[in-house]
């Protein structure tokens, strides 16, 4: 049976049971552990997060690969084992790696979380630590356009 949401900033929602992503470790500071994906269309660069229990929690996703080209996920001593994961898992088809974005008025000024990427895996959704150097906590998802504006400002 499939879960219907009042979402506040996509309006009524159906949500078909397969389609449920359960945070079984939650989420750094949310209290919802249910969501699903949301996107707009089929080749969107951004899908959201959603909450199956708060109708206003949407998070902005990327696949990070999508953006930079240069990504790489290594995981925190002992965080696959934390979590009841595998490398081969996280591998596998199955698989997505999304991070979060930031959202801002100017697109130069939109920035993804590296550090902690978004892990789905066969309906369940880990928060992982990723220890990878490049790995910033706000890498400027549009790095052509800020890198204009600031050069632009100069």
């Amino acid at each position: 049976m499939s879960t219907t949401i009042d979402s506040t900033r996509f309006g009524r929602i159906e949500v078909a049971p397969d389609s449920a992503i359960a945070f079984p470790h939650g989420l750094t500071g949310l209290d919802s552990r249910r969501f699903t994906l949301v996107a707009r269309a089929e080749d969107d660069a951004f899908v959201w997060l959603h909450s199956l229990e708060d109708p206003a929690l949407a998070l902005p996703l990327a696949d990070p690969r999508r953006f930079f080209t240069g990504f790489a996920f290594e995981p925190a001593e002992g965080e696959l084992e934390r979590l009841g994961l595998t490398a081969a898992a996280l591998a596998s088809e199955d698989a997505a790696i999304y991070v979060t974005v930031r959202a801002s008025e100017r697109l130069e000024d939109f920035t993804a979380n590296l550090r902690a990427p978004l892990a789905i895996v066969g309906g369940a959704g880990y928060q992982l630590l990723n220890q990878a150097p490049d790995a910033e906590l706000r890498a400027p998802l549009f790095a052509e356009l800020a890198a204009a504006a600031a050069e632009q400002a100069a």
